[in-house]
Formats: C-alpha cells, structure tokens, sequence
C-alpha cells in the first residue's frame, strides 16, 4: 500500500540515537583461561558453520558468507564481493561488510570486544565475524576470520580462517592480533534473533540500519523482537511504528505509536500518531495529538507544527 507524498511526515527512530550515546563499548582484552565467565560450558565449536577457504584479498567474503550461511542466508563468496569487496583497497572495509550483511537479509549487530563477548555468542549459536591484523602495527596485514568457538581447556579459540577451516588459535596471540583492530567484532542474525551480548545502544543501532535495508516485514519482526529484551526504548517502539506504517498497516502502526507516546509521552511519537490518525481521518484525535506534540517542543517541532496545520486543514 503506497500514501500520498505529502503525508509522509513520519519521524524516524534515527532520530532519536543521539539520546543514546552509541559509542562502540570495544573494551580491553582479559584473558580469561584461568578465571572463565559464569554459565558457559568448557568447549564450544559451532561445526556446521560453512567453510570457504581463500588465500587472497577475499577473505572478507569468504568470513561473511561463512557468518551468513550459519544463520540461513546461502550466499557463497563470489556473490557477496560485489557487495563488500573493494577493488581499490584491495579488501573490504567494516562499513561494507556491515551494510552487506544487511543486504543479504541479516541483522549486523557489532558486539563488545570482549574474549567473554566471543565465547557468549558462540555459546549462543552465533559465529562471530573478526578483524585481525596479522602483521604488525606500522605494516598491518588485515584479514578477516570467524570465531567458530573456543576450548577453555586448551587456552584458545577456534576459527575459520583464510585457508584453514579449524584454526586453533591461543586466547593470547589471538587477543594480540585482535587488539591491532581495536577488537571488533560482530554477527549476522535472522531478523528474529538477537545479539547474546549487544547492549540497547549497539542493538538499536544495527536495527535502525536494518530498516533502511530490510523488507518492512521483516523490520517489523527485528524491532518486536528488541522491544521484547528492552520494552521501555523508545527508539525502538518508533521504529516498530514506523516499519508497520511502511508495511501498510495503519491499525498497527497506530497502536505502536500510541504505546509509545503514552509510555514516553514522546513528541516524535505523538506526531507520528496524529500523522497516521489524520490518514484514518480521525481529526480530532489527530488534533489532540498533533497539539501534545507541538506543546512538547525540541527538536520535533517544526515536523509537529506541519502535522497540526495539515490535520487543521483536514487533509
């Protein structure tokens, strides 16, 4: 279902990110052999991961196709470097193997730089998609590799890697060749699954960038599904308002948004409720809310005072 362009005022959840403070929570390596973080089990290896070797510049690829496949999106190597490699840089750069992870359906969710971030979410089922550098500060060798798993006994993690489907790599020479990346790290996800150890800032961040991407169906879905572990983040309830919306579903977005104004008395909120009740032309209801709206003032405003002239103008 297509609206008329001029009734497309809602507010974005974008918007509201700032409020969050989405810095990366990338904090320093611990070793952990000796002093293992509670309720994982000793040894976990996530073997049906998909295996692609490579040993040229395409290691990026490979490592996304591998995360990919381990969450039901079958795309091999060849079809994904048209989305992340780089000819110019002769690599893939993380913004890219972000955005194309989305591009393939999935939720790209970074995750703390954590070895105990790396052992939940394998534990959890998750591959987790690294950057290491393998050569040395002043002449990097960057590659990409997926932590498949880990083995506390043995002190290392276990990697898919360039040319090598089982890598075993030591917690210390893998947290050295990590560090240089300044530990990043992510996962690709179905819309339906979250990050075992992403925080609020760093899931909404990936599901605000997930909706620009994904089917509004499937945004729906992701966003529900965040507002099941973070039920007060306003973000959140806009952008699931603003994907049911997108979707075609007036009734639906109505009720996300009215949720949310009444939760947060939010005035992005409140306009989106009176943009989507002026569609169902229930004035006075969008009068009402359109007026919370320009009565909360900031940032919305200016959004909110066009809602309150159209909804005054009964279109």
């Amino acid at each position: 279902m297509s609206f008329p362009e001029n009734r497309r005022r809602l507010l974005g959840a974008a918007g509201a990110l700032a409020v969050l403070g989405l810095a990366g929570c990338a904090g320093p390596g611990v070793l952990i052999r000796d002093t293992p973080p509670a309720g994982l089990p000793r040894k976990v290896e996530l073997s049906a991961t998909p295996f692609y070797p490579r040993e040229d510049d395409h290691c990026g690829p490979a490592a996304l196709a591998m995360a990919l496949g381990a969450s039901g999106f079958a795309l091999d190597p060849e079809a994904l470097a048209g989305l992340v490699f780089l000819p110019g840089r002769q690599g893939s750069l993380q913004i890219e193997m972000l955005a194309g992870a989305r591009r393939a359906g999935a939720l790209a969710v970074e995750i703390p730089g954590t070895q105990e971030a790396l052992m939940r979410e394998t534990a959890a089922g998750h591959p987790v998609v690294v950057l290491l550098n393998l050569g040395l500060s002043w002449a990097p060798s960057w590659h990409y590799a997926v932590v498949i798993g880990y083995d506390l006994d043995e002190a290392a993690f276990l990697l898919r890697s360039g040319p090598m489907e089982r890598q075993v790599l030591p917690f210390r020479t893998f947290d050295a060749t990590w560090a240089r990346s300044e530990r990043w790290a992510f996962v690709a996800l179905p819309a339906g699954q979250l990050a075992a150890t992403a925080s609020e800032a760093q899931t909404t961040r990936a599901l605000v960038a997930f909706e620009k991407a994904a089917p509004p169906a499937s945004a729906v879905r992701a966003y529900q599904t965040g507002l099941t572990r973070w039920p007060d983040a306003v973000t959140l309830a806009l952008g699931l308002g603003n994907s049911l919306y997108k979707a075609g579903d007036l009734r639906g977005a109505e009720a996300a948004f009215r949720e949310a104004a009444r939760r947060h008395d939010s005035a992005a909120a409140w306009n989106n409720l009176a943009s989507v009740l002026l569609e169902l032309n229930r004035l006075a209801e969008a009068r009402d809310a359109a007026t919370r709206a320009v009565a909360l003032g900031g940032p919305t405003l200016n959004a909110a005072r066009e809602t309150l002239r159209q909804v005054e103008a009964g279109r």
